[in-house]
């Protein structure tokens, strides 16, 4: 399935997801049940690769200006970087299997990133102690979250890729003829 080449359009869907993506980080929604790795994966599978990274960061550069910066920052935006990436596996042969894989990693990714980084700098560094034991407390805590982000981002990223699948296979019937 390919993204309709017309700029406009392209350019209203960045912009569209842009806003979902803030609005929904900051409107009250359970803990790590947000659209934003179903958006980073769709703009890095049917954007210009470019907004495979650009998309997830200014979502969550601009939520976090309103939500509040913390020490753990540069941890979760690159996460966030890293899940668009695999948007370009994606890319390469668009498939349910490759999109569900995708949605699992990118939790992961999030999840194993975003937590060394609470283990290293969480509390100026004191939240945990700098030991093995430490990182495993940390990635222990961290579980509910990660099985949080692990369901909804497989529902977000199902009804996206499947929203869109549905709404360009229509396209020909509905678009106006020239």
């Amino acid at each position: 399935m390919e993204m309709p080449t017309d700029r406009k359009f392209q350019t209203g869907l960045i912009m569209a997801f842009l806003l979902l993506g803030v609005v929904a980080r900051l409107v009250p929604h359970l803990p790590n049940v947000t659209p934003l790795t179903a958006i980073a994966l769709f703009g890095g599978t049917y954007f210009a690769r470019r907004w495979a990274i650009l998309l997830p960061l200014a979502i969550v550069v601009i939520s976090d200006l309103f939500i509040g910066l913390h020490g753990v920052i540069a941890f979760t935006w690159s996460s966030f970087a890293l899940v668009g990436l695999l948007g370009w596996w994606i890319r390469t042969r668009v498939g349910v299997g490759r999109v569900a894989v995708a949605s699992l990693a990118g939790a992961t990714i999030f999840f194993v990133v975003s937590n060394f980084g609470v283990w290293l700098v969480g509390d100026g560094g004191t939240m945990y102690p700098h030991t093995l034991e430490g990182l495993q407390l940390c990635y222990t805590a961290a579980l509910p979250y990660y099985r949080n982000a692990l369901l909804g981002d497989l529902i977000y990223t199902s009804v996206l890729f499947g929203c869109f699948t549905m709404a360009v296979r229509a396209l020909p019937r509905i678009a106006p003829a020239h």
